[in-house]
């Protein structure tokens, strides 16, 4: 909504601005009959770049968390968020990815790698080969999703998340 005011207002856009305007016109092509050009129909996640299969992959493990914790408690929304929030969190996938590398495959572990080395900025909540670490497990999970390798994909998110779940649980048992 912010972009498209921006644009009808006239005003002069900043750097990010100019970015976003730029892919709203790339993707908000008429195809002529009412609807909107699908361009990317066939991609090949194997020429993406990493961060984008992270950005993939990352989405994908929020949604799969959210599914996986609603059996909890549904009341709770806000509390909901910030316990999905700390589960997909850098430093939580970083252990995940540690305990489910030996059931990777040699393609998966290159994938991983490669969303790893990519250049990013670390956040304060994580040190940098946690942030990394995190980045190349949603690479992987972002490759796996757009291959729609499904079985698979799911088999490592519930991996992963048996592996946070019981660290957590143990965390917690540690701290009384």
């Amino acid at each position: 909504m912010r972009i498209l005011q921006l644009v009808q207002s006239g005003r002069k856009p900043d750097m990010n601005f100019k970015h976003l305007q730029t892919l709203v016109e790339m993707m908000f092509v008429p195809d002529g009959a009412g609807g909107i050009i699908q361009k990317y129909d066939s991609i090949d996640p194997k020429s993406l770049n990493p961060l984008v299969l992270a950005y993939i992959g990352d989405a994908y493990f929020h949604l799969f968390i959210r599914g996986r914790i609603l059996s909890y408690d549904q009341s709770k929304v806000q509390v909901l968020h910030q316990f999905s929030a700390q589960i997909v969190s850098a430093v939580w996938q970083d252990k995940a990815y540690r305990a489910i590398e030996p059931m990777l495959t040699e393609e998966e572990i290159a994938v991983y790698k490669r969303g790893r080395n990519a250049k990013s900025h670390a956040p304060r909540s994580a040190t940098v080969a946690q942030y990394h670490s995190s980045t190349g497990f949603e690479a992987l999970l972002g490759y796996l999703y757009l291959l729609e390798r499904n079985e698979r994909l799911y088999e490592i998110a519930e991996a992963s998340f048996q592996v946070i779940s019981k660290a957590m649980m143990e965390e917690i048992g540690s701290r009384r």
